[in-house]
C-alpha cells in the first residue's frame, strides 16, 4: 500500500496525505515520552555514566524516575503540542509527495514504482520536502522538550514571539543544514527496507501465515526504523545541539552548555571534548523510539490506507446498488 502502485489504484493523493497525517497524530502520542528522554541525552554534555561528576542523567530508567520526580508525568509530553503540529504536518506532506514521486517515476520512467531503489530516492526526496515545511514547529518542539524549571516558554505563542524578538527569524531554521543531510538518506532507508522486508515477508510467509497483515507491516517498520536510525543518528544528535544555540540559559540546570558557530564546529567540539561516542549519545532510546515509531507509522498509514479504501468501494457499492 505504500508508495504507487499501478494494479491498485485505490488511494488518491490527498487521501495519502490524510492518511499520513492521522498515522503521525497517534504515533506522536504514544512516542512523546522516549521523544523527551532521547532530546535531554542528546543535549546533555557530560558522559550518560554514574560515573560522570555533574552528569544529570544516566540510562533510560534512571532519566524516566528523575524527570519524573522533578517536573512530573505532563514533562514526557513537555513540546507536545508543536510536536502534533510537526507530526501532522509531516506526515501529511510526507507521504503526499511520495506516493506523487512513486507514481511520477512510474510513469515517466522505465523503472518500477515498487523497486527498492525507486523508494530509496522518492523516500529521501519527500522527507525533505516535508523536513523545509515543518522545520520551524521542529525547531519549536526541540526548545519545549529541552527547558527544565522553572519555564523560559509560557506556551507556543510567547515561545514564537520571544524567539522571533530576541534571535530573529532564522532560528526557527537552527539545524536545517544536518537535518536535511541526515534525512534524505534516514527516510530513504525507511521506504527502501520497510518495502524490502514486505517483499520478503511476502516470499517467506506461507499464504495460509498472510492473515495478520497489520502485524507484519508493524514488524517491517520497526524493524526499518532501526536499520536507518543507526546507519543516520549522528545527525540527528547534530540538529539537536544546533537548535538550542542562544537558549544557553535554559539549560544551566542540565549541566554543561556549549555555544556552536555551525555544523563542523559542532562536530569538532563533541568529538574534542566527548570523544566519538558523544556522536551516539541517547542512541538506546532514539533507536528503540525509531522502531516504536516507524513500525507505528507505516502500521496505521496502512491501516487508514485500508480503510479509506474500504470506505470508497462500500461507497462505490452503494451507487450502483441505487
Amino acid at each position: 500500500m505504500v508508495g504507487y502502485d499501478p494494479e491498485a489504484k485505490c488511494v488518491s493523493t490527498a487521501e495519502a496525505a490524510v492518511a499520513g497525517s492521522a498515522s503521525g497524530f497517534v504515533t506522536r502520542v504514544l512516542v512523546s515520552p522516549l521523544d523527551v528522554i532521547k532530546i535531554r541525552f542528546q543535549l546533555q554534555i557530560e558522559q550518560l555514566s554514574s560515573r560522570s561528576p555533574g552528569a544529570k542523567y544516566h540510562g533510560i530508567l534512571q532519566a524516566v524516575q528523575r524527570i519524573f520526580q522533578e517536573e512530573g508525568l505532563r514533562a514526557f509530553w513537555k513540546g507536545h503540542v508543536p510536536a502534533q503540529l510537526l507530526s501532522v504536518g509531516y506526515g501529511a506532506v510526507q507521504f503526499m509527495a511520495f506516493e506523487s514521486l512513486t507514481k511520477l517515476v512510474h510513469n515517466v520512467t522505465s523503472y518500477n514504482a515498487r523497486d527498492s531503489f525507486v523508494h530509496f530516492v522518492c523516500g529521501g526526496l519527500a522527507a525533505c520536502t516535508a523536513t523545509v515545511a515543518v522545520q520551524p514547529v521542529d525547531t519549536l518542539r526541540t526548545r519545549f522538550a529541552a527547558q527544565g524549571e522553572p519555564k523560559i516558554y509560557l506556551n507556543l505563542r510567547h515561545a514564537v514571539v520571544t524567539m522571533y524578538q530576541t534571535e530573529g527569524p532564522r532560528t526557527f531554521y537552527r539545524g536545517l543544514t544536518p537535518t536535511i543531510i541526515a534525512i534524505f538518506p534516514y527516510a530513504g532507508l525507511q521506504f527502501s527496507f520497510y518495502n524490502i522486508l514486505q517483499q520478503f515477508s511476502e516470499w517467506a510467509i506461507p499464504a495460509e501465515g498472510k492473515k495478520g497483515g497489520n502485524v507484519k507491516n508493524l514488524v517491517c517498520g520497526s524493524c526499518a526504523g532501526i536499520i536507518s536510525k543507526t546507519l543516520t543518528y549522528p545527525f540527528d544528535l547534530f540538529k539537536k545541539r544546533l537548535q538550542v544555540g542562544g537558549f544557553e540559559h535554559a539549560r544551566a540546570a542540565f549541566g554543561q552548555v556549549r555555544m556552536y558557530r555551525g555544523l563542523l564546529d559542532c562536530m569538532r567540539q563533541i568529538l574534542r571534548e566527548e570523544g566519538p561516542g558523544g556522536f551516539f549519545k541517547g542512541l538506546s532510546p532514539s533507536l528503540l523510539k525509531a522502531a516504536v515509531s516507524t513500525g507505528l507509522i507505516f502500521f496505521w498509514y496502512e491501516l487508514f490506507c485500508s480503510l479509506l479504501c474500504t470506505l470508497k468501494s462500500t461507497d462505490s457499492t452503494t451507487r450502483k446498488e441505487g
